[in-house]
């Protein structure tokens, strides 16, 4: 896992795919809202962590704390293993898998 800032940021942004926009636009639908886990919270951890993406996109690379560097790593993690997990027989436009990865700032379609 990448130590450096600047390599954390790099990993960051080839993990994250989708612009603020897009992603903004994403959080707001149905179907963003409806995948991931919610511990009974009612939003999920990667619908959190999208709106935490947009916080980290519009975030000078000077201004990023060690919390910041944290969900970077984390959102890196989260998008490269599970692109290594894909649906076998399903749909990808419309599975899942595709709109939990959507919510962590991955499009697999892009």
């Amino acid at each position: 896992m990448a130590t450096d800032e600047s390599t954390v940021r790099d990993e960051f942004d080839d993990a994250v795919n989708m612009t603020p926009k897009e992603l903004e636009r994403w959080l707001d639908t149905d179907e963003a809202k409806a995948v991931g886990d919610t511990g009974g919270n009612g939003e999920s951890t990667g619908h959190q962590m999208g709106r935490r993406i947009l916080e980290l996109q519009r975030t000078k690379a000077g201004d990023l704390g060690d919390d910041d560097l944290a969900a970077m790593r984390k959102v890196t993690g989260y998008v490269h293993r599970h692109l290594a997990q894909p649906p076998k027989k399903q749909d990808v436009e419309t599975s899942k898998w595709r709109y939990s990865l959507m919510n962590w700032g991955h499009d697999p379609l892009k």
